[in-house]
């Protein structure tokens, strides 16, 4: 099981992010264009993600607070995904999909996500990982918050939520 400290984020000015990435060396994954589908589930969230870069299907369980927060995550990694959603989708329902456009960045054991999501607007996301569960929570919290410094985000800025709380909650 992974666990990560992240944080969520509105972001204005996606350039000064990835101008403060890529001049401290930060290793560029590429632009993924990817669909995010939530399905319905008694506990957590599970979600198919679909892109050129990342296809996995996910669970975690992660609380909705502003600031640096802590989610347990089980990723499994698939190759052909349209049959899997389709799976999932007759057997749980579909919750909500989440469409965007995310460069990945990765400096250490910290992954950035530049993104634009479809009906939202533009959000960066700063993601401490622990594949081993071997670096403490301490550690990613202060990562998360060095970072959160480092490309100026306030508090104001910081979303409690994921997008597809956000979404559900646009369509209300």
């Amino acid at each position: 099981m992974i666990q990560n400290v992240e944080i969520k984020a509105r972001c204005e000015d996606p350039r000064h992010i990835r101008d403060y990435l890529l001049s401290h060396h930060a290793i560029f994954k590429g632009t993924d264009t990817q669909r995010d589908t939530y399905f319905n589930v008694p506990n957590g969230r599970m979600k198919l993600r679909q892109g050129k870069i990342e296809n996995a299907l996910i669970h975690y369980n992660r609380s909705n607070q502003k600031g640096p927060k802590s989610s347990e995550v089980t990723l499994y990694p698939v190759a052909e995904s349209n049959l899997l959603r389709s799976l999932l989708e007759k057997a749980l329902g579909i919750k909500v999909v989440v469409d965007k456009v995310r460069e990945i960045y990765f400096i250490e054991n910290v992954k950035f996500h530049i993104d634009i999501v479809n009906k939202l607007g533009n959000f960066v996301e700063i993601e401490a990982i622990s594949i081993d569960g071997k670096l403490p929570m301490e550690r990613l919290t202060d990562q998360c918050k060095h970072y959160m410094k480092a490309f100026g985000i306030s508090e104001e800025d910081l979303l409690h939520n994921s997008y597809s709380d956000q979404m559900l909650n646009n369509m209300e």
